[in-house]
């Protein structure tokens, strides 16, 4: 998809509902599916996140900037995830907390910035938290400065590889809470996308497709 078709599709896109919970569960582990329909997350107290899907041209294609965490001890080592991180006490918002993680942890100056819309909040077990996911652009290629302690590399995705079906896989994982599991997953530039942003990047995917094919 160019840059400008993607552009074109903001203000449909604006005003549209999303697809919700549903289009999170076609890429959940089988195991996590079943945590969520068994708990009750508001008894779990859990914490906050904000994370960012974020649109940019890339000669003349519509990209999104996802990232590779460092390997370090805890639940999301080496994963692969938008960027983005907790609520801080001097937020304004969960929007702001999604801007200002953008901008923390690959560079990306907040007033390049035009956030477009909120998809549906993400409940993640391992750690507790409800992520919000935004979606947002920027009007040309960010040079991307990586916050090293967070992140070991930006993964540069073409929207066209998000939307191929082709790229949908299913991988033997094994995690901190749970191994040998089989998990669906997208298979983008190489890597395996699974688990929470798997689950975001679905519904992603199913409101795009709806505007492309429309």
């Amino acid at each position: 998809m160019t840059f400008e078709t993607f552009k074109n599709l903001i203000p449909k896109i604006k005003k549209m509902s999303v697809p919700g919970e549903s289009s999170h569960f076609i890429m959940a582990p089988e195991i996590r599916a079943k945590e969520l329909n068994r708990i009750k997350i508001e008894d779990r107290n859990p914490r906050n996140a904000a994370v960012m899907m974020l649109f940019y041209p890339k000669e003349a294609r519509t990209y999104i900037a996802l990232i590779l965490r460092p390997e370090y001890e805890g639940v999301h080592s080496g994963q692969i995830a938008l960027p983005g991180g907790k609520v801080e006490m001097q937020d304004l918002n969960y929007t702001h907390t999604a801007l200002r993680e953008t901008q923390e942890e690959i560079g990306v100056e907040i007033d390049t910035v035009e956030v477009i819309k909120t998809l549906t909040k993400v409940y993640i077990p391992p750690s507790n938290f409800w992520v919000h996911p935004f979606l947002g652009f920027t009007d040309k290629k960010p040079d991307f400065i990586l916050q090293k302690e967070e992140v070991a590399k930006v993964i540069e995705v073409a929207l066209d590889d998000l939307l191929d079906d082709e790229n949908l896989s299913s991988q033997k994982l094994s995690t901190s809470y749970a191994k040998n599991i089989e998990v669906p997953s997208f298979k983008l530039n190489g890597y395996v996308v699974w688990g929470a942003t798997a689950m975001m990047l679905s519904e992603l995917k199913m409101f795009i497709k709806i505007f492309k094919e429309g």
